[in-house]
């Protein structure tokens, strides 16, 4: 049954919610203030028109919106996308207790997205559709950066010779990379280097484990070139690392020793130890070896002592905190128990990085109530018309 009801306001998840006999409906692609008409099924609803239209409705640039479930928000206006995402970093500090505003926000798209997961199958080739496990095949996405563009292609070649697979596509400096996840077992690894050659790919793996590399693939950090392991985190833009790197190496200054702790390839470390000696560490080895290959060969920088260490279960102590500033970069799940260390140490500089604003304000709420003032938060949107955003910020005490 369709029915029509008002959009109150707008999800985390970047749907509309409506409020229908008392309870709230999640209604994907619906703007606050829009009189919608819907269906429901649970607690979602599904657009089915727009009766009155949002100011802020803007027209989606690519023809598979609101069918591929990869963007979100290509239908809000610029003003409105930025309100919503600063939100995102501003509404979990204000419910850990810390009324901080975001000072900047910085879009950081780029070029385009330099990583993409696309889905294969033996007929097709692209992502799933919206809330579905069925696969909408795509010959092109516009959000991926042009040394991306033959993806699709190249997943569909690779599909009909593997059948349903997922295959993870990075642009290197020796050109695409591609890392085969959840294929059929038994492939044919003779058939696979042959076909990564004739695609032209720079490297193959197949579950972690090489079997085709034409040239090895590099990513370029400040000053130094890195080796890229299988597998191994990135950022999805290059614009987000050169900025997130901006900020950090501003951010710690003059700083005289630094730790940069959940380091990974180091595109932090790499540029900071052109001014002063670093400490990284990250439970990647071989991203700490391709970082420790990487300061050996590169010219003009200070001494990096690179270490695989678990941050999470052998985190740095309050003894072996040394350090002028401390640069913490953590996966999702934050930083807790390193905080909580820094929180009881002589640190009096941090600077955090995140991917994800609720542990973020909670590893921040650690640091404020340990006499730390957060200063220059900032947003910084490589996921450009998602619901993904990325915060920095520097504590000093």
């Amino acid at each position: 049954m369709t029915i029509t009801a008002i959009i109150d306001s707008l999800g985390h998840r970047g749907e509309g919610i409506a409020t229908i006999d008392g309870r709230r409906v999640s209604v994907p692609f619906a703007l606050p203030g829009e009189i919608v008409e819907l269906t429901i099924a649970g607690e979602r609803g599904v657009l089915t028109g727009i009766v009155s239209p949002a100011p802020q409705r803007a027209i989606p640039f690519c023809p598979h919106f609101s069918v591929c479930g990869g963007c979100q928000l290509q239908h809000l206006d610029e003003a409105g996308y930025r309100a919503f995402k600063t939100g995102l970093v501003e509404n979990p500090l204000r419910q850990a207790g810390l009324d901080s505003k975001v000072s900047r926000f910085i879009e950081a798209h780029g070029a385009g997205r330099r990583r993409a997961t696309l889905h294969a199958r033996r007929n097709g080739a692209g992502y799933m559709r919206l809330r579905s496990h069925d696969l909408l095949d795509l010959d092109t996405c516009p959000i991926l950066t042009p040394a991306l563009s033959r993806a699709p292609a190249i997943a569909r070649a690779l599909g009909k010779e593997i059948g349903e697979c997922d295959l993870a596509f990075t642009a290197t400096n020796a050109g695409i990379d591609v890392g085969i996840r959840k294929a059929p077992k038994g492939i044919n690894r003779e058939k696979l280097a042959p076909l990564a050659n004739r695609l032209g790919l720079a490297r193959l793996a197949l579950d972690n484990e090489m079997v085709f590399l034409r040239q090895q693939p590099t990513i370029s950090m400040g000053r130094a070139e890195v080796d890229l392991p299988i597998g191994s985190f990135l950022q999805a833009t290059a614009e987000a690392e050169q900025v997130l790197a901006d900020y950090v190496v501003a951010a710690v200054g003059k700083a005289k020793s630094v730790a940069d702790l959940f380091c990974g390839l180091g595109p932090f470390a790499l540029r900071l130890a052109e001014n002063a000696p670093v400490y990284a560490a990250d439970s990647d080895k071989p991203a700490i070896q391709a970082l420790d290959k990487a300061a050996r060969h590169s010219k003009g920088l200070k001494a990096i002592r690179s270490q695989t260490r678990d941050l999470f279960r052998d985190c740095l102590t309050r003894f072996e905190l040394d350090f002028d500033c401390v640069v913490l970069d953590p996966p999702r799940a934050g930083a807790q128990a390193q905080v909580r260390e820094i929180a009881v140490s002589k640190v009096r500089n941090v600077v955090m990085v995140a991917c994800d604003p609720r542990t973020f304000a909670r590893d921040a709420a650690i640091l404020a109530g340990a006499g730390f003032v957060m200063e220059d938060l900032v947003a910084v949107d490589q996921f450009a018309w998602s619901t993904h955003i990325e915060v920095a910020a520097s504590f000093r005490r």
